[in-house]
């Protein structure tokens, strides 16, 4: 048996990545080993159980790849496209056949490479500029943006973890 690694924060930078968005880099890397622990070996029921009127697993997956793509379009300063919108929309009620976990934490994890490649090019200079969010505009900055994608994820990440616990239990 080998010995777990320590969580990302405690593993050092990462390369490429602005010293002062490390810690945002951290946690998307963590949610995705966590999320891959708890969910991985989930049955589709499981997956997409509703445990005491919970929202599934599943749906949380998917909201974690959704939502980032979301706050990081808006830390660059652009507006939600049409697709985004609909995939916003289709986070509420999943279609069906509903996705496996492999395919949910695949997304997941191209959803954190692709925020990690974002992270890469963000200079630093730029974390205080403002950005507007959502239809109302409200007030915000790249890192206010980045720092929220991130808590987010490790909210959603929690209950993830939570969740596959209780639906695991249940079985």
């Amino acid at each position: 048996m080998s010995t777990p690694l320590p969580e990302p924060w405690l593993r050092g930078p990462l390369p490429g990545i602005p010293l002062l968005l490390q810690p945002v880099a951290h946690a998307f890397v963590l949610s995705i080993e966590d999320c891959e622990r708890a969910a991985g070996m989930l049955t589709p029921g499981q997956l997409w159980h509703e445990a005491g009127g919970a929202a599934p697993v599943g749906f949380h997956l998917v909201h974690l790849a959704g939502s980032t793509d979301r706050l990081l379009t808006y830390a660059r300063g652009e507006a939600l496209t049409a697709a985004q919108k609909e995939a916003l929309v289709a986070e509420r009620a999943p279609a069906d056949p509903r996705q496996d976990a492999a395919t949910l934490l695949r997304a997941w994890r191209a959803g954190i490479e692709r925020a990690l490649a974002q992270l890469a090019g963000t200079p630093e200079s730029l974390l205080l500029d403002a950005r507007a969010v959502g239809q109302a505009r409200l007030p915000s900055t790249v890192l206010g943006l980045l720092f929220h994608a991130a808590e987010h994820a490790s909210r959603h990440t929690g209950q993830v973890v939570t969740t596959a616990r209780v639906v695991r239990a249940l079985a």
